[in-house]
């Protein structure tokens, strides 16, 4: 059955695929293309690092990041271990505030969620949870951010930790500690199950914490929701045509909650491809000149930066403003990049889904519009596992005119033409021409 196939090989591949690569020059990157798990294996370490950034007030008046506190401390590295650890925390403060430095005490603060992805030299990757928060007190304070780095890609589960974490932080940094090494010391659950964490609060007692990834675990940093609150099904499309021919992406919007779960939702309508250039949920401000980058990227940039990235010589991309819903800048054929019929089934069901906004919980929201992205994927490309041939060998060798020309559909054909010059369907393909499933009755 080829659904069957389909999902055996996505799965392989998308596992690792709900964050993708982040290439800014000046942090620890890897090359385009580069492709590594973000693993998602039950019984491993929940987190590698919980660090907190602080604003330091330097000399010229100035606020930089700088990490105040990291837990746990790391003895014993070997020479290459200990630089890599270096080059990572050196890049964390970056990210936790990339606003950059014009900042000032203040006495209210609302806190906000968001998350970054770093990518090693060796194509390693890491994901930065991240909630800013304002410390409890009196008078007028500068916001902090407690960011936990892991290599496990899952969202909500981590913005649950972090609401664990603010509410100790709220009591003492020290209640943090114990709740955070009974987190290191538990195993990350398969999808579907639950770990439950004990923690000690002065006044309240022990506390059982329950945390529960969900079943389908290639959408747990996922939440469509934050796209469709801002964009028309229109406009979705739009952007996913230019996203399945890997153009250069930019949104826009001032919170730092609303950029990385955009981005991260709209690189997730790709699946069971991956966005595999340059992705940056949150580009710091020192880092705005990737924009001119002249290969593909997917990048997240806050409002009050608007008029410096229209001012950079950038090449053709599509902007988008999340805070007001539109499209500021785009290539034009953005339109007629999808078969005609397929795009007007998919708008079909993302407005189903708009008029029973209430109906549905935010994880079958995800499991609905991933569905209909899927669906699409299925229909134009659904039969490329019949145009892999094999030799004697094992190895596969895919067949691509004979794959064009079995579209039957002019307009679809012209489609997978384009789709197929695309580095997420070649990184796709070669999987597959190594992932062969032995039909029955043969060997």
């Amino acid at each position: 059955c080829f659904l069957g196939f389909f999902f055996v090989l996505a799965t392989e591949r998308k596992e690792e695929a709900s964050a993708a690569e982040n290439h800014p020059s000046r942090v620890p990157q890897g090359k385009v293309g580069d492709r590594s798990s973000i693993l998602y294996s039950a019984g491993q370490f929940f987190f590698e690092y919980l660090v907190v950034v602080s604003l330091k007030k330097m000399s010229d008046g100035r606020y930089e990041p700088k990490i105040t506190y990291q837990f746990p401390k790391r003895e014993n590295l070997l020479k290459g271990q200990k630089e890599e650890e270096e080059r990572l925390l050196q890049a964390i403060p970056l990210f936790c505030f990339p606003d950059g430095n014009n900042w000032a005490p203040v006495t209210e603060f609302t806190s906000e969620t968001f998350s970054f992805v770093l990518t090693n030299v060796d194509g390693s990757r890491k994901i930065g949870y991240c909630r800013r928060l304002l410390p409890s007190g009196r008078g007028v304070r500068l916001p902090e951010v407690f960011c936990i780095i892991s290599c496990l890609g899952c969202f909500g589960l981590f913005s649950k930790i972090l609401d664990e974490v603010e509410k100790r932080r709220q009591i003492s940094m020290a209640v943090i500690y114990p709740f955070m090494q009974g987190l290191r010391e538990s195993p990350f659950p398969a999808p579907g199950k639950t770990v439950t964490i004990k923690s000690f609060i002065p006044e309240s007692g022990t506390e059982l914490i329950e945390l529960t990834r969900p079943v389908d675990a290639h959408l747990e940093h996922v939440e469509f929701q934050a796209l469709l609150q801002r964009l028309s099904p229109h406009l979705i499309l739009h952007i996913f045509a230019s996203a399945v021919l890997e153009r250069r992406l930019i949104f826009l919007a001032e919170e730092l909650s609303v950029l990385s779960q955009c981005i991260h939702a709209v690189a997730a309508l790709l699946y069971p491809f991956t966005w595999a250039h340059t992705y940056i949920p949150v580009v710091p401000e020192c880092l705005l000149d990737t924009v001119c980058c002249p290969t593909p990227f997917m990048v997240g940039i806050q409002m009050r930066h608007l008029e410096r990235v229209l001012d950079q010589p950038m090449e053709e991309a599509l902007i988008v403003d999340l805070c007001e819903g539109k499209i500021l800048r785009a290539v034009g054929d953005e339109e007629e990049i999808l078969p005609i019929k397929l795009q007007n089934e998919m708008l079909t069901s993302l407005n189903r889904h708009n008029n029973n906004n209430n109906v549905h919980t935010s994880e079958q929201v995800n499991t609905l519009i991933s569905e209909a992205f899927v669906q699409f994927f299925v229909r134009m490309v659904g039969h490329y596992a019949s145009h892999i041939k094999w030799s004697k060998n094992g190895s596969g060798t895919f067949q691509e005119r004979a794959f064009c020309k079995a579209v039957a559909s002019k307009t679809n054909r012209k489609f997978v033409k384009k789709f197929v010059k695309t580095n997420m369907f070649s990184l796709f393909i070669e999987e597959a021409e190594k992932s062969r499933i032995p039909q029955e009755g043969k060997t």
